[in-house]
């Protein structure tokens, strides 16, 4: 065997490592919708169930707890679409203050997991593609990277799973991104798990729950004051930029 025979395999080898991460994500999230997951997991298994979700967690908290995290993070890194209703699990479990910090944490983990995978298997290739779409974007990046990664986590316009594959690309370092998703996803976990902690007594009456109706206008307008607040950096910016630009001519 040569050694131009042993690069190649060594070559293949490296590239089939790398992609080993994603491909992983990618199994989980097929064998779920191949299981029926997305069937199962719905507000009237959680209210059929809630008796015994709520005695399980009163007697094994600290398991409870480990199990919603590395739930959430499974489901986070492998963008199953089962996000919104776990989180709102989170606060029926174990009420809103700890439900938000548990799904906070496993929410992270996820983003960083699948941030990580993106960018070591495919985020330079795929940079190099998009690049002559994106290059502004990624200027802006690398100027205001917080303000935009917060005003993207702050305000929901994009699915979860976009926000954590477009920074994998955009050259975004790994610290910045944990610290972004982490404080930025805050507000709207809370309110997710604010929902979920009432849910106990909605199910003791037997009412049904709907998530799009809990989500009311009071809500919406919050989140899209906080993203407005996370974007404020970059336009005083620009502004000011072009008023000294104005003051030198």
């Amino acid at each position: 065997m040569t050694d131009q025979d042993n690069m190649t395999r060594g070559s293949s080898g490296g590239r089939l490592k790398k992609l080993l991460p994603l491909a992983i994500l990618v199994a989980i999230l097929v064998t779920f919708f191949a299981v029926g997951g997305h069937e199962y997991l719905t507000f009237d298994t959680l209210q059929a169930n809630y008796m015994d979700l709520q005695g399980f967690v009163e007697s094994n908290f600290l398991v409870a707890m480990l199990l919603y995290i590395v739930a959430y993070t499974i489901t986070t890194s492998a963008s199953l679409p089962i996000a919104s209703l776990l989180t709102v699990v989170g606060g029926f479990l174990f009420g809103w203050f700890f439900g938000t910090i548990f799904t906070v944490i496993g929410a992270t983990m996820g983003a960083t997991i699948l941030f990580t995978a993106a960018r070591t298997s495919f985020g330079d290739a795929l940079r190099e593609k998009v690049n002559p779409y994106v290059g502004r974007m990624e200027e802006g990046f690398h100027k205001d990277a917080v303000s935009y990664l917060l005003f993207l986590r702050l305000m929901p316009v994009f699915p979860f799973f976009v926000v954590n594959l477009v920074p994998a690309f955009l050259g975004v370092k790994t610290r910045l991104f944990v610290a972004t998703t982490f404080i930025g996803i805050i507000p709207g976990t809370a309110v997710y798990n604010f929902i979920g902690s009432g849910l106990g007594d909605i199910f003791a009456s037997g009412q049904e729950f709907s998530l799009h109706n809990a989500i009311n206008q009071e809500i919406l307008i919050g989140l899209v004051g906080l993203a407005i607040v996370a974007l404020a950096p970059i336009v005083w910016r620009k502004v000011k930029g072009r008023q000294d630009g104005a003051a030198a001519t």
